[in-house]
């Protein structure tokens, strides 16, 4: 399994192009592509020997085949065949690569190798420490050499991976463990069997509570209470409807969130100091005085908070 991001078209033609002909395994890729039509499978397939097309529901997961995660759709797997859902987003990706990794952790255990390419923020972190705690082999790439690092460093700072690798040597690598015999499984967490089920099925509140704390922050995707992932380090958040977040995501969501309320707020406050101006300038022509400065000392609040409010906006 793959997962990348920004910069991840071109890591995933050079990983393609990388792989043999007989290539002695099945590879999954989530790239963050949204809802936006995609040619990525076409790509894959002139880019290297390996055929590759968008995966379908239930099809077989067959070895020297690339299946690609289809728009606008979460690509999972159970245990030999694809699982393909509308669910709810996570870390505002749909496709995303925590409900493929995960999936896939919990099904076939050991007998997989998860690797993390180019990317930002931070899905993928969760899902790799997933393949991690079921016995699997896991790859992320130096991020020295990758177009966007965080989603490696993230990764990095998460889970010791077996291999920390230029993304050049990364194809290689992959060939050598293909068909490898997997070494004894570990049993899946608890935790993490129930994220699964969530992940493939209806989820809920009292599902969320087995395994999550309520926390003073809203889901930014849709209003909801986040619930805080018990004993997850780095933190990680879940709403009851099944938008999930790493650390990284939802610092960034609240950031966006804030700029945004700003920006309201600065023009509402300019429409503010316009309108008391020219309504000033009203009574200043009918003669009332008093009633003209009052609005003209309005007019100069907000425009004192709306220079502040732009002070703001340029720090941050």
């Amino acid at each position: 399994m793959v997962g990348t991001s920004s910069g991840g078209v071109d890591a995933l033609r050079e990983l393609a192009a990388g792989l043999p002909a007989g290539f002695d395994a099945a590879i999954l890729v989530v790239l963050h592509i949204g809802a936006n039509p995609s040619m990525l499978p076409q790509m894959l397939a002139r880019a290297g020997p390996l055929p590759a097309h968008h995966a379908r529901n239930g099809e077989a997961v067959l070895p020297g085949v690339i299946y690609v995660a289809p728009p606008d759709h979460h690509l999972m797997i159970d245990g030999e065949r694809t699982v393909l859902r509308r669910g709810p987003k996570e870390n505002f990706a749909r496709p995303a690569i925590d409900p493929l990794f995960r999936s896939a952790a919990v099904t076939r255990r050991s007998r997989v190798v998860g690797a993390i390419l180019t990317g930002q923020l931070d899905d993928g972190t969760a899902g790799l420490q997933a393949v991690h705690q079921c016995g699997g082999i896991t790859i992320v790439q130096d991020p020295d050499s990758a177009y966007a690092p965080d989603m490696p460093r993230n990764a990095l700072s998460a889970v010791s991976p077996d291999f920390v690798l230029p993304l050049a040597a990364i194809a290689p690598q992959l060939a050598q463990l293909a068909g490898t015999t997997a070494h004894p499984a570990p049993e899946p967490p608890p935790s993490l069997l129930l994220e699964y089920a969530m992940s493939v099925g209806p989820t809920s509140v009292e599902a969320v509570k087995q395994i999550a704390l309520p926390s003073a922050l809203t889901c930014p995707e849709c209003g909801g209470t986040l619930w805080e992932m018990r004993g997850v380090v780095p933190p990680r958040f879940r709403c009851h409807t099944g938008h999930t977040f790493g650390l990284s995501t939802l610092r960034d969501a609240c950031k966006n969130a804030l700029e945004h309320t700003l920006y309201d707020a600065l023009r509402a406050l300019h429409e503010q100091n316009e309108l008391y101006t020219r309504i000033a300038a009203y009574y200043m022509q009918t003669g009332d005085v008093d009633v003209a400065r009052q609005y003209t000392d309005a007019a100069g609040r907000a425009a004192a908070s709306a220079k502040r409010i732009e002070g703001w906006l340029r720090e941050s």
